[in-house]
């Protein structure tokens, strides 16, 4: 009874326990809607304020403005704050529940209530010690799990305070950057503003640089044409010069040589200058005379393909630095053509001769030996035709010239295959006396052999003769008639170059046609050798019959005495016939069939 009493008790207690822990946590249901609370209400209230700090928004300055992204961390920040305010009194009221459910638990008299109808029976030593060390362990589980949540609270709160000092230094470094935006943003309005005006003004520049451009295009092709007028009327000036009479040139050279004697005295010049002068007059004429000619070589061909007729002589008084700018050319030229000569001397001469050329020019006034344009027509049609027998004369010495080259190299080839030929005969001749030469060494030790003795004279100049005739024999047979009357030796050489050939051709010859040409000639053999063999028998016969005959017709002898009988000869030992015998025999057949 004491047992389920005490049961009852813990039950109720628990039960207790259980009810006021559920009060403390379900009281204040979030979820649950208020009695007191218009739902409606409080949306049409929530509208109106959004709407009021709408226009509250409106009338703010720049600077108090904030954006969307600032706007929403700001509501979170206040969000969390608001969250974590409530987590905070939340979290205080448990922890009054439980400390003071915990101090319910430990006061005695609820130790006394719970022990009060237990039966208390008597236990030994041995589970008394293992009770405790139960009750230890459990404690020490406790003791160990409590330190372990305060650890874990006091991290919490070490991690809260991390984030609202991070949230700080977010809502300061959001309030940074907006200013930093603010200020970026005038900046770029003032620099949008800056870049207006000076793209403007760049504009404008660009526009007054290509007019001026445009006027410095055109005022150089201006200068460019006058200058390429001048440079002709200065061609055509010195062209007419080179065509006036020599007497004339002189007399106006003269003429221009006092004219700048005075002028220089007249001025009070240095007497250097006067002096150089009166020393030099040849000297200055050659000069001016190369310095014309160079630039009737330089711009005569720009003459002859434009036409300069519509252009006045007033336009070349104007640009008179353009004259200085061709005359500087044609000096430069000058100097150019006359380094590559060995005459310093002469050169330095002109090059202190020509500025005062240029200057003189440019002061004097132009004139001309001719007067009349038939004067000139007159004169080209004379120079048109010691052109033309001039080059008629060129023309013929180019003919002749090519006639002389065309025979020379005739000649020299000609003479250079002779030559050649003559070359290649005299080497062979050379190779042909030697080998002559060792012919007639050989022939002349034979002689000196068959001299000796046994061999008599008539009967080696027999065996040559038919050697000869059978050389001869072969020689017609296999290359054609000596027309041109060889010698044996010859004849022989030109046998074996044509056996060479034969030879070679051979090698060329497909072996089939080889083997079939070989089985026609060794049927023909045969075939020969059968009749030849067929004729013998019947020649042997012949005799035969002959002899037969002959013993028939003769008168009888009759013998007397014993009959002669000759003596028996040893067996005869037969030979073994070799391989190598029977070669030598065929070749041998082959000798008599081809050679005889």
């Amino acid at each position: 009874m004491s047992g389920i009493s005490f049961a009852r008790s813990k039950v109720s207690v628990e039960a207790e326990d259980s009810e006021t822990l559920y009060n403390v946590v379900f009281d204040d249901n979030p979820f649950k809607i208020p009695s007191d609370i218009d739902i409606f209400l409080l949306r049409d209230k929530l509208k109106e304020k959004a709407k009021q700090e709408r226009e509250r928004r409106k009338t703010l300055k720049v600077h108090e403005k904030m954006t969307c992204s600032t706007m929403q961390s700001a509501k979170q920040s206040g969000f969390k704050k608001k969250i974590q305010m409530e987590e905070e009194a939340e979290d205080k009221e448990l922890a009054a529940e439980a400390e003071r459910l915990k101090a319910l638990r430990e006061s005695i008299s609820w130790k006394i209530a719970i022990t009060k109808d237990q039966v208390v029976e008597r236990e030994n030593m041995h589970e008394f010690i293992n009770k405790k060390r139960q009750m230890f362990l459990l404690q020490y589980a406790v003791m160990v799990k409590k330190d372990e949540i305060h650890k874990l609270d006091n991290l919490a709160i070490e991690e809260e305070l991390k984030l609202e000092k991070a949230e700080e230094d977010l809502e300061r470094d959001a309030a940074m950057f907006d200013e930093f935006l603010k200020e970026n943003d005038r900046t770029s309005a003032q620099a949008l503003k800056i870049a207006e005006k000076e793209t403007k003004a760049k504009l404008e520049k660009i526009i007054e640089i290509r007019e001026l451009t445009a006027q410095m295009m055109n005022i150089q092709s201006e200068i460019a044409r006058f200058e390429d007028t001048l440079q002709e009327y200065v061609v055509f000036k010195d062209f007419l010069y080179q065509l006036s009479p020599k007497e004339w040139r002189e007399e106006y050279e003269r003429k221009r040589f006092k004219e700048k004697v005075v002028r220089i005295m007249a001025e009070g010049k240095d007497t250097k200058e006067l002096s150089q002068l009166t020393k030099g007059p040849d000297a200055r004429e050659k000069g001016k005379r190369r310095a014309m000619s160079l630039a009737k070589r330089s711009s005569f061909d720009l003459s002859a393909t434009d036409n300069s007729s519509s252009r006045t002589p007033s336009q070349v008084l104007h640009r008179r630095d353009s004259v200085k700018l061709s005359q500087a050319s044609s000096r430069q030229n000058l100097k150019s053509q006359q380094s590559k000569k060995p005459s310093l001397a002469v050169a330095a001469t002109e090059e202190k001769i020509t500025p005062e050329l240029s200057e003189e020019e440019d002061d004097e006034e132009p004139e001309l030996y001719f007067t009349d344009p038939h004067q000139l027509l007159n004169l080209f049609t004379e120079l048109e035709e010691q052109n033309l027998s001039l080059i008629q004369n060129s023309q013929e010495t180019e003919e002749t010239l090519d006639e002389l080259r065309h025979s020379l190299a005739t000649t020299k080839n000609k003479m250079e295959n002779e030559v050649e030929q003559l070359k290649s005969l005299a080497v062979t001749l050379e190779a042909n006396i030697v080998k002559e030469e060792e012919t007639a060494a050989d022939l002349e030790l034979k002689a000196r052999v068959f001299s000796f003795g046994e061999y008599k004279a008539e009967v080696q100049d027999k065996m040559l003769v038919s050697l000869h005739r059978k050389v001869l024999e072969v020689y017609r047979r296999c290359i054609g008639e000596n027309e041109a009357n060889l010698g044996t030796l010859q004849m022989l050489t030109v046998i074996e170059h044509q056996l060479d050939d034969l030879l070679e051709c051979l090698e060329r010859v497909p072996p089939a046609k080889i083997e079939q040409a070989e089985k026609a000639k060794e049927k023909e053999r045969r075939m020969r050798m059968r009749e030849e063999k067929i004729r013998q028998q019947r020649q042997l016969q012949e005799e035969r019959l002959q002899r037969a005959l002959a013993r028939a017709q003769a008168d009888v002898k009759k013998k007397t005495g014993r009959r002669l009988v000759f003596r028996s000869e040893p067996p005869a030992y037969k030979e073994k016939e070799d391989i190598d015998q029977g070669l030598i025999d065929k070749e041998k057949e082959e000798l008599l069939y081809y050679f005889t």
